[in-house]
């Protein structure tokens, strides 16, 4: 037994006891093992492990004793979403025609994470295709994988697509997760869950080796309990990939990742453009948010009231169906001749010769991507995406001024938004709706390129409430079965 609990430590206190040798990384990988037995049989948060954690653990113990560790990463276990490439490991999306497509190589964002001492404990359930199958599936649901909960309310949503990544965390079965996003499939399963979730800016991490959506929007991202969490985690995963396009100009924004220190107060004097929201309030989640922003006073910030307009989602949508096929398409070709299908055709004729394992829900969205014609849709494509970028880039232009640095939603309410121009965007936990204690976070959303310094005004935010409570004390109702939890 470790002498913590795993589900509210730290990588820093983690990485202090494997430093003072109170624990070694082979006994933190045990640790979190043991954990997800039983409890994950009614969450289903992990779609597999990794067989050689362990093996991979007491490596990096070796390594340490050798030479000192590589990174702040250096034996901290991590979970992958399951539609991120870890060779050996089948990369699904959570679809079934999918199960034993393998990848010869890590993406490179695991590269890193590997170069970095981390251990890769194993994989995350998922919305299947990144919740780009069908209508009215519920999130967290895969044909593969089952039906994700969340620990906070099994009656609501886990959100996604990274449903089981947020899951995992927060029954503590890994520190640190790795998302993805397109369209709030971080930041909303964070919020829902009570955790800190960010989406960087596009092209700050590696795209390569990820099951895509969008080229235009898809990013992978950093999902943990605190923001210094996150942001240990962004660190090792950002930065340059010369097959990327999108990458290379990462480097900057990389270095001052790296550099970042979350020890001194920046909300002092910080001018956030706060956005308003009149929709219904049924469970008193605006409550928590306005306190949220008192925090946010109290702490120093200066802050100014803006009004957003809305956004036609069928705009975003229409564009989303556009790029999916052709996106599928070449990750599926980059596999090679072991990839159980070669196209997202192929895997739409799988799952209707398959139908009754493969299609509970259907597959609309598959289905309306394969039906466009993109040599004649192109300009129209290309014209919506201008449009669309442009009528965003206007708002949160005029929303943000000269003199405002970053903008504030309740909940992740300006995913979209952030999403549809690649800007980062960050979650954190706010507090707990007055009606039936479900989680209630806030988001902020920067300019392209400020990563480093959204995260260190997220982490004076987290410092000035602190809201996270773990789910047994929010939801114990749910962990009675399980006497010895946590």
């Amino acid at each position: 037994m470790l002498p913590l609990d795993p589900g509210s430590a730290t990588v820093a206190d983690l990485a202090d006891g494997l430093a003072s040798a109170r624990w070694t990384s082979r006994e933190l990988v045990e640790a979190h093992l043991a954990r997800m037995e039983p409890i994950d049989r009614v969450f289903s948060s992990i779609r597999c492990l990794a067989p050689d954690a362990l093996a991979q653990a007491a490596a990096s113990d070796a390594r340490r004793r050798r030479q000192g560790p590589r990174s702040p990463l250096e034996g901290i276990p991590v979970l992958i979403k399951d539609n991120v490439d870890v060779a050996g490991l089948p990369t699904t999306a959570g679809a079934l025609a999918l199960e034993e497509s393998v990848p010869l190589a890590d993406a490179p964002l695991v590269a890193r994470l590997r170069a970095a001492g981390a251990i890769v404990l194993g994989k995350t359930n998922l919305s299947e295709l990144c919740n780009f199958l069908t209508d009215d599936m519920p999130s967290g649901y895969s044909s593969l994988g089952g039906q994700v909960l969340n620990p906070y309310d099994t009656a609501l949503t886990p959100s996604g697509s990274s449903s089981g990544s947020a899951t995992a965390l927060a029954l503590g079965l890994a520190p640190l997760a790795v998302g993805t996003e397109t369209d709030g499939s971080i930041t909303s399963p964070a919020e829902h869950q009570s955790l800190v979730g960010m989406k960087p800016t596009v092209g700050l991490v590696s795209r390569r080796g990820v099951f895509p959506i969008s080229p235009v929007q898809d990013t992978a991202g950093p999902m943990a309990r605190t923001v210094a969490d996150a942001a240990a985690l962004l660190a090792v995963i950002a930065g340059p990939d010369p097959l990327d396009p999108a990458t290379l100009d990462a480097a900057p924004a990389a270095e001052r990742l790296a550099a970042l220190s979350l020890d001194g107060g920046p909300l002092e004097g910080a001018r956030l453009g706060v956005v308003g929201s009149d929709g219904p309030d049924p469970d008193g989640a605006r409550g928590v948010f306005d306190l949220a922003l008192d925090a946010l006073r109290g702490a120093g910030a200066v802050l100014v009231e803006v009004t957003l307009p809305d956004l036609a989602e069928e705009d975003e949508l229409a564009a989303l169906h556009y790029e999916f096929a052709p996106a599928v398409d070449r990750y599926l070709t980059a596999l090679g001749p072991s990839a159980p299908v070669r196209s997202l055709a192929e895997l739409r004729r799988w799952n209707q010769a398959h139908a009754d394992a493969a299609l509970k829900f259907g597959q609309t969205h598959v289905d309306a991507a394969i039906a466009i014609d993109h040599d004649a849709a192109r300009a129209s494509h290309e014209a919506r995406r201008a449009r669309d970028r442009q009528v965003v880039l206007d708002a949160l232009d005029t929303a943000l001024g000269g003199e405002l640095e970053a903008l504030v939603f309740r909940r992740a309410d300006g995913c979209g938004l952030a999403a549809r121009i690649g800007w980062p965007s960050v979650v954190v936990p706010a507090g707990y709706a007055t009606a039936n204690r479900r989680p209630v976070g806030a988001m902020l959303v920067s300019r392209p390129w400020t990563d480093a310094r959204l995260l260190a005004l997220a982490h004076a935010l987290e410092r000035a409430l602190p809201a996270r409570r773990p789910p047994w004390e929010v939801n114990p109702a749910a962990f009675r079965a399980f006497p010895e939890w946590p």
